[in-house]
């Protein structure tokens, strides 16, 4: 079976790169895959309207290089991880895990008997990892159940000891709004600095991986000497707009422009 990139470089203790994918469309998920990540992470949640068809097309798409593709799940429903997984995804990110009983439901839809009770039948899952997926499904399709709550925090250990949980990823703006602190990435609130550590501290306690939403490169840097090991460097709608904006910046600041000149003369 392919190995999975994201277990194989935390083994390797390696940087991983990670890319984010917030749009349905399957040319920018291409290009997204075609642009030097180690894995992108295919947003069902928060992303701009991406069902299960758009989500497979989007599996398809990554698979025109050898990057590894997970998906975040709309919700902790066994329905969709069956969509994705069975139709080629490596690993899902669950939302919104509170207890061990939730935990239990989200790793148990990843994984075949005895550490599950996902349903055999992948379809083109078996194109894209090979013809000995079911043997090795278990061991490199992954998940990731997320940490929103301060419910999930006091839950910690019990989720980490949960068979076939293979990692915690932090959302930190809704763990801050449960923390009664505004909403933002890279959390300043010591509270919340708190936390994010508990989490670290679980998940090399109990050899898990361990991932949070970033900023960017900055932050994924520190992350990743932090413990981290999955972390995405930036959105295809991050970077277009931020290249957007440099390209107009660019104009607006040439001299020719501020002084009133044509640039093209």
């Amino acid at each position: 079976m392919r190995p999975n990139k994201v277990k194989q470089f935390w083994q390797e203790k390696k940087p991983l790169a990670v890319g984010w994918l917030g749009t349905p469309d399957t040319y920018v998920v291409e290009t997204m895959a075609n642009s030097g990540f180690d894995a992108l992470v295919l947003d069902m949640q928060h992303g701009m309207a991406i069902g299960p068809d758009r989500a497979a097309l989007a599996l398809q798409a990554m698979a025109t290089t050898d990057i590894t593709p997970l998906v975040r799940v709309p919700w902790n429903d066994p329905i969709w991880i069956q969509y994705v997984i069975d139709a080629g995804a490596y690993g899902v990110i669950v939302p919104m895990v509170n207890t061990r009983a939730e935990a239990e439901k989200a790793a148990g839809a990843t994984k075949y008997f005895p550490l599950g009770y996902r349903s055999n039948g992948a379809n083109r899952a078996r194109f894209f990892a090979g013809t000995d997926y079911f043997q090795g499904a278990n061991q490199e399709v992954l998940c990731f159940v997320m940490i929103e709550t301060t419910q999930a925090i006091e839950n910690l250990d019990e989720i980490a000891t949960t068979p076939g949980v293979d990692g915690f990823y932090i959302g930190p703006s809704d763990l801050a709004i449960t923390m009664g602190e505004v909403p933002k990435l890279d959390h300043d609130a010591p509270q919340h600095i708190e936390a994010v550590q508990k989490v670290i501290d679980c998940a090399r306690k109990h050899n898990l991986m361990a991932g949070i939403h970033t900023t960017g490169p900055e932050e994924v840097l520190r992350r990743y000497k932090q413990g981290f090991n999955l972390c995405p460097l930036g959105s295809d709608v991050g970077f277009v707009g931020a290249g957007a904006r440099g390209a107009v910046a660019a104009l607006r600041n040439a001299p020719a422009a501020s002084s009133g000149g044509s640039p093209y003369a």
